[in-house]
């Protein structure tokens, strides 16, 4: 059974196997994305860039990704510095935030399950180790972290893939004073 030529698509050298942003990729098309980001996904790494965009793969397991020691790496670092991450889109939103004295803004979207709270909470928690006082036992920034937990319980469902997954979008503003600490 073979595939009509029309429906063949090329791929990519595998030079590009697993590249960290898949515009880098010289046959750009659904097989050739996919296949990127599913080579990256088997080594656990779960964070690829798309341009301006970056896609998370839930990896349905524990990843020690998000330590101190991983914070650290990503701080006052560009984009193209270190590997794709969450920390490194926050940390270049909240660098953008206090050079250009400009609002910033994440939209973090997917399927039920893919992950969009625990990214949330992930982007939230550097925010607050690199813009608060958490450090030195700051309160408001432990606030912030603990609110999801109740605000999740107000529209939560249980469902094929995530026994509780949220039933509303959540707009979280975080504001910051003219220091770059969080205010609130």
């Amino acid at each position: 059974a073979g595939v009509p030529s029309k429906d063949v698509l090329p791929a990519n050298p595998g030079k590009f196997d697993g590249a960290k942003d898949c515009s880098d990729l010289s046959h750009l098309n659904n097989a050739t994305v996919f296949h990127n980001l599913r080579v990256r996904y088997e080594e656990d790494l779960i964070h690829t860039y798309s341009g301006l965009f970056l896609v998370v793969i839930n990896p349905y397991h524990w990843i020690p990704i998000y330590t101190p020691e991983i914070t650290d790496l990503y701080r006052n670092k560009r984009r193209n510095e270190v590997h794709p991450h969450v920390f490194a889109i926050a940390d270049e939103a909240y660098r953008a935030m206090i050079q250009n004295k400009q609002n910033q803004s994440m939209l973090i979207t997917g399927e039920s399950g893919a992950g969009k709270t625990e990214n949330t909470k992930k982007v939230i928690q550097y925010l607050a180790i690199i813009a608060g006082k958490a450090s030195e036992g700051g309160t408001l920034e432990k606030q912030i972290l603990q609110a999801n937990p109740m605000m999740e319980a107000f529209g939560n469902a249980k469902t094929n893939k995530n026994d509780n997954s949220s039933r509303f979008g959540k707009f979280i503003r975080l504001q910051f004073n003219q220091g770059g600490m969080i205010a609130g």
